[in-house]
């Protein structure tokens, strides 16, 4: 039986790694009965992360989902990775809830990942909702935090809805500002009681404050607040969820998730105040030809309508694709129609999401997340709609992957097995990509930093039985000149019969950087005839793949054919090409031939204290920096660095920061590498070849 729209809450759990989701997420679990023990993240035992190579980093990697009743809803947690290098899934799960609780550690504040993950929510006008988590542990400071929220994370206002009674080990409940009610806890109960003196003044004064911030969502509620009316907590509650779901503020709460302290209060608010997939309102897509725009509202009786979030890819049991509905229902089987794909699709069991578990399902309605096996066609991002009144769906482009690695066969002849097993794993974590460079003929998967590509390998090895060594990608140079020259090419060849015959004179000179390759006939008189000009093209072309210094494509230059002779007999194409390509060798050889690197360009974001650190390692790569701006509390440094100096950097600046900076990379243009340097490269490169 579907569940009613009204008391559903879809709820993303995000922050910075560490910062203490899953083990709030745990507690959940657990008080709502839905765990008999409470999973902690430092044991490998929970009921949210539960792959093996979550429970080897102690860390999240991929987005647990899981299901909890309370206060007649249900609340369904969404708990994000948050590592930069998981970053892509916790993105597309956004996409799929109503709202966004951001945990912030009480000790170090609001951290680069949580900032990015505050960007997701703005650009999906998610309503946010924020938890000070950590309150028990020594140095925790809630004002500190909450100073910091205010200014590091844009948009909606944050208001406090709680005041926490005690600090750091002395840390025992909090004071409800609403209600005007306090609450303490003692091994895991919560009871009700008085404000403490030493609170009293401080609570006054900040419900006063509250109850303006509150009534700002509300014409009517303000204009009686400042008539001096009494606004009753009912009311207040009503302007609260106003709004949280308009965005106009995000409520900030406190407690300490391992040591019980507040989970309550937070279940309370989440079940009754989060918004509802009806008061989000629809949600727009367009028709087939994207021409026309649409809208779906979540209502039972509209035509069915989803969008596939998540995908699991399993060697047994195939792949699983977890969709958010959001408009119609869907039974517990049948057919629907992938209006991405342009399929129909058949599934035999709908179901729901309970951690590493599916349980069958008899019917989804709007709002609900749920998940079906072995579609043929579907992967993350399709939108799902009724074959007769079909709708598409946007969906939000993956992070750019900023590292890349080369993939070497542990065992001979598993190539094709490496590919099969990787687009299976990149359905489920599209912030992957695999390609093969076809160049240094190496398979290549890219991904958001080392621990991502890493943490793909031990999976594939469990899943599939596939094993690699991850080896650092050839860096793909360019060779060009830098003088003009003019050469003849000859080819004289005489074997008895007919023999071969071709003779071009060409002019070479170099182009301006990332022009290419330019060709030009300047042949007067038919001293080549017009049939045997572009066999001379085709000869330089061919030749100009493998260049003279290292054998890589020479690029940036033009030739113009400006003479030669033919042989009435003995001239042919096959001649003319091999004419041109002896040309183009020799041409190269006296035009001052040089080595190109692809130059990155690059922007890496960091706390202020690491900025010294940064510039300098950026100047050791040979890095050229082009300019610092403010990033909110951090700085952004821009620059450029050659790929070959920048292949590693994901873990460097990880270590170098902490794991508080993150970068960005686009490639930018190819540039000449220094001299002492290109030496190097191309001794280092004819001794692998020999």
């Amino acid at each position: 039986m579907a569940v009613n729209s009204d008391q559903i809450r879809n709820v993303a759990f995000v922050a910075h790694s560490g910062a203490g989701k899953t083990s709030l997420a745990e507690i959940m679990l657990f008080k709502a009965g839905i765990t008999t023990r409470i999973g902690r993240v430092e044991d490998g035992n929970t009921a949210m992360d539960f792959e093996p190579e979550e429970l080897k980093r102690t860390s999240s990697i991929s987005t647990g989902i899981h299901q909890y009743q309370w206060k007649k809803n249900t609340v369904t947690v969404v708990d994000t990775p948050g590592d930069q290098n998981f970053f892509t899934d916790t993105k597309n799960c956004m996409q799929a809830v109503d709202s966004a609780l951001f945990v912030v550690d009480a000790l170090d504040g609001v951290r680069v990942q949580t900032e990015q993950g505050w960007e997701f929510a703005e650009e999906f006008n998610l309503p946010v909702m924020l938890y000070i988590n950590k309150m028990e542990k020594e140095r925790a400071d809630y004002q500190q935090a909450f100073e910091d929220i205010k200014n590091s994370l844009p948009g909606p206002k944050p208001i406090l809805l709680q005041l926490p009674i005690g600090s750091e080990a002395d840390f025992k409940g909090i004071v409800d500002l609403i209600s005007g009610k306090a609450y303490t806890y003692e091994n895991g109960k919560v009871s009700q009681a008085e404000v403490p003196d030493d609170l009293k003044d401080a609570v006054e004064s900040e419900m006063e404050g509250l109850i303006e911030n509150i009534a700002e969502a509300d014409d009517a509620l303000i204009e009686r607040y400042l008539e001096g009316e009494t606004i009753t907590s009912e009311e207040l509650s009503a302007a609260l969820r106003k709004g949280i779901n308009e965005r106009i503020f995000a409520p900030v709460l406190f407690g300490s998730a391992t040591g019980n302290v507040g989970v309550d209060n937070v279940m309370d608010f989440l079940a009754t105040v989060a918004p509802t997939p009806p008061e989000r309102n629809g949600k727009t897509g367009t028709d087939l030809s994207g021409n026309n725009e649409l809208t779906r509202m979540p209502e039972a009786d509209a035509p069915f309508s989803a969008f596939v979030f998540k995908t699991v890819a399993d060697p047994y049991s195939g792949r699983l694709s977890i969709f958010r509905v959001v408009s119609g229902t869907l039974g517990g089987d049948g057919t629907f129609y992938n209006a991405t794909k342009e399929s129909k699709e058949r599934f035999n069991q709908l179901l729901t999401i309970a951690g590493k578990e599916q349980k069958p399902s008899d019917g989804a309605g709007p709002g609900a997340i749920v998940a079906v096996a072995k579609l043929k066609d579907t992967t993350t991002g399709d939108t799902l709609c009724a074959d007769s009144d079909k709708i598409l769906y946007g969906f939000a482009d993956p992070l750019p992957p900023l590292i890349s690695f080369a993939l070497e066969s542990k065992s001979k002849g598993d190539e094709d097995k490496i590919y099969i097993s990787l687009n299976k794993l990149l359905e489920e974590d599209s912030g992957l990509k695999l390609d093969r460079n076809s160049e240094t003929n190496e398979i290549l998967l890219s991904g958001r930093g080392q621990v991502h590509i890493e943490a793909t390998i031990e999976k594939m090895k469990r899943k599939f039985g596939v094993d690699v060594h991850l080896n650092i990608p050839k860096v793909p140079y360019r060779e060009t000149i830098k003088k003009k020259v003019r050469v003849q090419g000859k080819h004289k060849k005489q074997t008895g019969g007919h023999g071969q015959y071709g003779d071009c004179w060409i002019q070479m000179e170099p182009l301006p950087r990332g022009t290419g390759f330019e060709f030009k006939d300047a042949i007067v008189g038919g001293v080549i005839p017009k049939t045997y000009i572009p066999a001379v093209e085709k000869g330089i072309v061919e030749s100009a793949r493998k260049g003279v210094l290292a054998g890589f494509p020479t690029v940036d230059f033009k030739v113009t054919l400006d003479d030669g002779s033919f042989h009435a007999v003995d001239s042919s194409e096959m001649a003319f090409k091999v004419a041109g390509s002896l040309a183009f060798k020799k041409a190269v050889a006296d035009a001052k031939p040089v080595l190109l690197e692809p130059i990155m360009e690059v922007a890496v974001t960091t706390p202020d204290e690491y900025m010294g650190d940064i510039m300098g390692d950026l100047n050791g790569r040979r890095g050229r920096v082009l300019g610092m701006e403010s990033a909110g509390k951090y700085q952004q440094i821009k620059a450029q660095v050659p790929l070959a100096e920048f292949q590693t950097y994901a873990p460097d600046l990880r270590s170098m920061t902490g794991g508080r900076g993150i970068y960005s990379m686009a490639f930018s243009h190819y540039d000449e590498v220094p001299a002492q340097i290109a030496e190097k490269v191309i001794e280092e490169l004819k001794e692998g070849q020999e």
